[in-house]
């Protein structure tokens, strides 16, 4: 059995809203083992012996089917999310200032994503499957990665998390 974690993209912001024990229950019911969430946000940790890929095929099917609105998941085995969250490029603790990481299932998407000018007062770096992001902390939705990840192209091979989220899940 392989640990992943299952990020849901879209959960609890924007009107997809879920209740984080019916998720768990839910993908219980399709198979996954020792399911449980990390905050209302979207963050899943479960077991399977299938693949990255076939774990988030079945994990998408299940929500739509159960929940009834157009799920995204992005899912990795536990040994990738450490090594992202190690690879953070940044000085993870600035003042005023929100450190996210940006998971990229696509590779179209994140060559686009990492040739984007980043904005003022914010960093941009293209990693292994991610990009990592940094900006001022009022300064989200008007940054270059915030407009840009709004858009609808997006929606199903990216999202996005606080490394504090990140080193959460990691604690498990």
């Amino acid at each position: 059995m392989t640990e992943y974690a299952a990020f849901l993209r879209g959960v609890n912001v924007g009107g997809v809203n879920v209740k984080m024990n019916e998720v768990a229950s839910a993908l219980r019911d399709a198979g996954f083992g020792n399911v449980r969430t990390i905050l209302a946000s979207g963050n899943v940790l479960l077991e399977s012996p299938a693949g990255a890929a076939s774990v988030r095929k079945t994990a998408e099917a299940t929500l739509r089917d159960v929940f009834g609105y157009d799920a995204w998941v992005l899912a990795y085995d536990i040994v990738t999310v450490a090594a992202i969250y190690e690879g953070y490029p940044f000085d993870r603790e600035v003042p005023d200032t929100h450190s996210y990481v940006t998971f990229v299932s696509d590779p179209d998407v994140l060559d686009e994503l990492a040739a984007l000018k980043p904005g003022r007062g914010e960093r941009i770096e293209r990693g292994e499957g991610v990009i990592y992001w940094q900006v001022a902390r009022s300064k989200t939705l008007e940054s270059t990665i915030g407009k840009t990840m709004g858009k609808k192209r997006y929606k199903s091979a990216t999202t996005t998390r606080n490394l504090r989220t990140i080193e959460k899940v990691l604690r498990r």
